[in-house]
């Protein structure tokens, strides 16, 4: 169990550092205001900004479902196949 943990909380610090930093970068207009890493992403000046502020939400997304898999499917994957198992041995 604690390598899944693990896992998990790599996927959901490293994802989520690279969504904060690209966030703060693009959808942060003023620090001042309160819709920071929030608000809706300028238009794209070049191709590199139209990469980044589409990986804004591969990250995000990534950071989410990966922690999510790690810390609850997996389990309840290994959970279900042994009890599963369990009740084949028992009949």
């Amino acid at each position: 169990m604690a390598d899944e943990f693990i896992k998990g909380f790599g996927i959901l610090t490293g994802a989520g550092l690279v969504w904060m930093v690209l966030a703060g970068w693009y959808q942060t207009p003023s620090f001042f205001m309160t819709n920071q890493l929030i608000a809706p992403p300028p238009e794209p000046g070049n191709v590199f900004d139209a990469i980044s502020i589409f990986l804004i939400d591969i990250f995000l997304w990534t950071a989410i479902l990966g922690a999510l898999t790690f810390w609850l499917l997996i389990p309840a994957g290994r959970e279900a196949a042994a009890a599963l198992e369990e009740r084949r041995e028992s009949s």
